[in-house]
């Protein structure tokens, strides 16, 4: 009596751990991506009630403690604002912006950078915290 045997070999390859592999990483992908800031420059914002978050993209100018000025995070003179401002606006073809100011600083600069933007035609919108 012959008995033949089955001498076929099976290829497999094991993806258990590939599958594994691919969630931690997409975990880990949107944990780093909530976290991230487009606004890297920190200053101690006021607070308020009624905070609005935009999701569109918009002209930041950012005034730091110690008097430096950034708009979209690029340093700018005082006397520059206006003119980086009216370049960042007129590529984006939206006229808002996000003034970026510390609680502590005085009215005066608020007033100026405010009517720096009314003098152009642009909404500008103080940032802050929620309280």
């Amino acid at each position: 009596m012959a008995i033949k045997r089955n001498k076929r070999f099976h290829v497999e390859v094991a993806t258990s751990a590939l599958s594994d592999i691919m969630f931690f990483l997409l975990l880990f992908f949107l944990i780093i991506s909530t976290l991230a800031n487009p606004n890297v420059i920190k200053v101690p914002l006021p607070k308020s009630d009624a905070n609005e978050k935009t999701k569109k993209q918009h002209v930041t100018l950012t005034v730091t403690q110690d008097k430096k000025y950034f708009v979209n995070k690029e340093e700018v003179t005082r006397e520059g604002i206006e003119q980086k401002l009216l370049i960042e606006t007129a590529k984006l073809n939206d006229q808002t912006v996000i003034l970026r100011i510390p609680k502590s600083s005085e009215v005066q600069e608020l007033v100026d950078l405010l009517g720096l933007g009314m003098k152009n035609n642009l909404k500008i919108i103080i940032a802050t915290t929620e309280e």
